[in-house]
């Protein structure tokens, strides 16, 4: 089943003579459960994707579906609403809130849509990430890895309908960012989550089932390994 589809998607910087090309042509196609790699050296347009494809940015012409829903088209208001609902977002800064837990860090997307909190999800979700001993400390008091542990619950909680993971492993030592990887390889599997993981460097993508290359804007290549 389709969960996220790119439709000639082009995102333009400036005006006249200073008008630069972004995104120049984006067609995409994601199944549900694919785990997925967008690679590109740095200012080839996979961040500017992410942002576009997370409802973060608009596209200046063409069109982005999330199961069904054209987000493209959505206000500020609506973005931020289906965004926190449907997109798991996991930056390479882990954005957590300093002067709330792990657990409220973790629980914050359904904290503000009042929604009951399914706890066996929840639970599933910690151990797997190796966090449930952490719930009640601080994000001053973890290690880099285990704030990205956090920020990946917290991406995860609402069940999204796709998961977008720019640069996850950036700030992470070599150690770090092998745990962080089998980590969304085993949400991948275990959860079924569908991940679209965005970096520069190739080792990192071919963790990936599917790796799709960006250049200049345009998608160059895209194949499945195995």
């Amino acid at each position: 089943m389709e969960v996220l589809n790119c439709i000639g998607v082009r995102k333009i910087y400036g005006k006249g003579s200073s008008q630069t090309a972004a995104l120049n042509g984006i067609d995409l196609s994601v199944e549900k459960g694919e785990f997925a790699a967008i690679v590109g050296a740095s200012g080839s347009g996979k961040s500017t994707l992410l942002h576009i494809l997370g409802s973060v940015d608009r596209p200046t012409e063409g069109k982005v579906i999330v199961e069904g829903t054209d987000i493209s088209s959505m206000n500020p208001t609506q973005a931020a609403i289906f965004r926190r609902r449907k997109v798991g977002l996991v930056y390479q800064f882990y954005n957590l809130i300093p002067t709330l837990t792990v657990e409220k860090n973790i629980l914050m997307p359904l904290l503000l849509d009042k929604r009951t909190v399914d706890r066996e999800y929840f639970k599933q979700v910690i151990t797997s990430l190796g966090i449930q001993d952490k719930l009640d400390a601080l994000p001053s008091q973890l290690s880099g890895g285990q704030q990205q542990r956090t920020a990946i619950a917290r991406a995860l909680i609402y069940r999204p309908a796709i998961l977008l993971a720019d640069e996850p492993t950036g700030s992470l030592d070599r150690k770090n960012s092998r745990e962080i990887i089998d980590l969304l390889k085993l949400s991948n599997r275990n959860l079924e989550q569908t991940i679209l993981l965005i970096t520069h460097d190739e080792k990192i993508a071919l963790e990936a089932d599917r790796i799709i290359a960006i250049e200049d804007g345009r998608i160059v290549s895209d194949r499945k390994r195995g």
